[in-house]
């Protein structure tokens, strides 16, 4: 069994799902939320043309080192996913009626998920990595859409896409291309690989 590591390996982010993925990974980690406003990050970014993966990079970094910085010596684990069609951005669905008009957009067309995640210590990133998912979203029949997001209730406000893969979301798709890792949010081979490197895990 790895090594406890909660005092000096630490998670930025609020997600129950990057969570839930170390730790079923066997990687302890302590979680502390970036205190960031993403949306004013993220603004002056698009004005400027940058595209969904080197935006998702920029997020995970900037997140990564706020919490670095205010947590000396602790390895920071920062995370970030865009989801793009096209030239289109989309951020979590605010409510239902939302995660309706997205699941629309989506319907019968190929989406990319892209997901960064970078480590930093003491204000500095280390390391970078992006990977991307394309998901082809079936047609999909409005009534359904409706059925979908009743029986899938608040959860899926927490998605971007408004789906979660691991669960009913599956019924949306029509083929997927990328790791089931990527599509969670954290591309969890390639941390792992460089978590054994910096010796901050068992390998």
């Amino acid at each position: 069994m790895i090594q406890n590591l909660e005092a000096s390996l630490v998670l930025a982010s609020g997600s129950v799902h990057r969570a839930k993925l170390l730790a079923d990974a066997g990687v302890s980690v302590r979680i502390e939320r970036p205190l960031l406003d993403e949306r004013a990050l993220e603004a002056p970014l698009l004005e400027a043309g940058v595209d969904p993966e080197d935006l998702a990079l920029v997020l995970a970094e900037a997140k990564a080192i706020e919490v670095s910085e205010r947590l000396p010596g602790a390895l920071v684990i920062g995370c970030d996913q865009t989801l793009s069609l096209g030239d289109r951005l989309f951020h979590k669905p605010a409510d239902a009626e939302a995660a309706r008009d997205t699941l629309l957009a989506l319907s019968g067309r190929t989406h990319q998920l892209n997901s960064a995640v970078v480590l930093a210590r003491d204000g500095i990133a280390t390391w970078r990595h992006v990977a991307v998912a394309s998901m082809t979203v079936r047609d999909l029949d409005p009534g359904f859409v409706g059925r979908y997001l009743a029986a899938s209730g608040a959860a899926i406000l927490s998605s971007v896409g408004a789906y979660q893969i691991e669960g009913r979301g599956i019924q949306l798709m029509e083929r997927i291309e990328g790791d089931h890792f990527t599509i969670i949010g954290l591309p969890l081979l390639p941390l792992l690989a460089r978590l054994r490197e910096e010796g901050a895990i068992d390998g």
